[in-house]
C-alpha cells in the first residue's frame, strides 16, 4: 500500500513538473510552442489631444460647448471680454490716420516748396535784368562825367543803383538755395513718414489679431473633453481651459525586442478592443520606435552597478487601423487593445 501511495506521488510530481515547464515554454513561446503569431498585450489607442489656450489675458464672457460635445473646425468654444481689444483697434486706426495725414501733409509741402523755388528763381530774373538795367545807366552816366556833362552825385547815385542789383542779385541767389534745401528736406523726411505710416498698418494689424484671439474656436473637427473653463472666470494666457480630441487615431503596441525580428512594416496585425467587448479590429503595421520605451523616460534605467537582471526591452510599433470598419469609430485615446501578428501576412 506505501509503495502504491509513494509512485503515485512520484507520477503526480512528475506531472506536476512537466505541466509547469510547459506552461513556461508555452508563456515564453518557446519550442515546441514557438509560433509565428507574435502577440501583445501592452497596447494602447493613441490619437490626437489638443489642449485649447487663449493666447490673451481677460475675463470669460461665453462658454459655448459643454462636456464631451462634437464640434466642427472653427466652431466657437469660448469668447473673452473684448471691450480693451476693440478701443486699442480703433486707437491704432486713429494712430495710421495721423500718420497718414502727416505723409499727406508732406506731400503738400513739397508742393509749395517746389512753389517757392519757382518764385525764387523769378526774383532772381529780376535781379539780374535789374542789373543789367544798373550796369548799362553806370556805364552811360560814367561816360557823361568823363565829359564833364553828368554831375558827381549822378555818377554817384548810377554807382549805389548798380552795387544794390549786386546784392539784390546775391540776396535772390541765396534765397533760391534756401528753396531748394527746403524741398531736399522734405523729400528726405518722407521716407520716415512711409515708414511711421507702415508701423501704424502693423499696429492695426496685431490689434485686430488680438481681437481675433477672443474668440477661441476649434482648430479641428472632433469631440470637446471635460471643459474646465468657467463662465466669468478670469484666464491668463496659457490657461488650459478644455481639450478637443479629433476623430484620427491609431494604435501603439509595446513589442518585445525578441519578437521585432517577426514583424515587418505593412505586415497585417488584428486588434482586440477591451473596451467593444473584445470586438477584432484590423489594421497594418506603420513603423517602428527608433528606440526602445526605456529610452524616452525621463529616468534612463542605470545597469552599471550592482546586480544584473536582463529584462526584455519594449519598442513601441505604430499601428494605423484599416478605413471602413464601423467599429474604428468608437476607438479613443487612451483605450487597451490586444494585437496579435502573423508572419508572412
Amino acid at each position: 500500500m506505501k509503495t502504491y501511495i509513494r509512485n503515485t506521488a512520484t507520477a503526480l510530481a512528475l506531472v506536476l513538473g512537466v505541466t509547469g515547464i510547459g506552461a513556461v515554454l508555452y508563456a515564453w513561446q518557446l519550442p515546441p510552442f514557438a509560433s509565428d503569431v507574435q502577440t501583445t498585450d501592452n497596447a494602447y489607442v493613441r490619437g490626437y489631444v489638443t489642449l485649447i489656450s487663449p493666447q490673451l489675458a481677460g475675463y470669460v464672457t461665453e462658454v459655448s460647448v459643454k462636456d464631451y460635445e462634437t464640434v466642427k473646425v472653427g466652431a466657437v468654444l469660448a469668447r473673452l471680454d473684448d471691450r480693451i481689444f476693440r478701443q486699442k483697434v480703433e486707437q491704432a486706426n486713429a494712430t495710421l490716420a495721423s500718420q497718414k495725414a502727416a505723409l499727406a501733409n508732406s506731400e503738400q509741402q513739397e508742393n509749395a516748396a517746389k512753389a517757392r523755388i519757382g518764385a525764387s528763381e523769378a526774383a532772381l530774373d529780376s535781379a539780374t535784368y535789374a542789373k543789367r538795367r544798373a550796369e548799362e545807366n553806370w556805364n552811360r552816366i560814367e561816360e557823361l562825367s568823363n565829359k564833364g556833362i553828368a554831375t558827381q552825385s549822378d555818377r554817384e547815385q548810377s554807382r549805389t543803383t548798380l552795387d544794390q542789383a549786386e546784392a539784390s542779385i546775391a540776396q535772390a541767389q541765396a534765397n533760391l538755395e534756401v528753396s531748394r534745401q527746403d524741398l531736399q528736406t522734405i523729400i528726405v523726411g518722407r521716407d520716415s513718414l512711409r515708414a511711421a505710416v507702415a508701423g501704424a498698418e502693423a499696429s492695426v494689424e496685431l490689434a485686430r489679431i488680438d481681437l481675433s484671439n477672443t474668440v477661441i474656436t476649434a482648430p479641428r473637427d472632433g469631440a470637446v473633453g471635460e471643459v474646465g473653463v468657467k463662465l466669468g472666470q478670469y484666464v491668463a494666457a496659457g490657461t488650459q481651459l478644455m481639450a478637443v480630441v479629433p476623430h484620427d487615431t491609431w494604435v501603439i503596441a509595446n513589442f518585445k525586442e525578441t519578437q521585432l525580428a517577426y514583424i515587418q512594416p505593412g505586415q497585417k496585425v488584428e486588434v482586440s478592443v477591451d473596451a467593444l467587448k473584445h470586438a477584432t479590429l484590423t489594421g497594418h503595421v506603420e513603423r517602428f520606435s527608433p528606440a526602445a520605451g526605456s529610452e524616452f523616460s525621463v529616468i534612463k534605467p542605470d545597469n552599471a552597478t550592482g546586480n544584473f537582471t536582463k529584462i526584455a526591452q519594449r519598442v513601441p510599433v505604430r499601428i494605423s487601423i484599416d478605413q471602413g470598419q464601423d467599429m474604428a469609430k468608437r476607438l479613443a485615446p487612451g483605450l487597451s487593445v490586444v494585437v496579435k501578428t502573423v508572419v508572412g501576412e
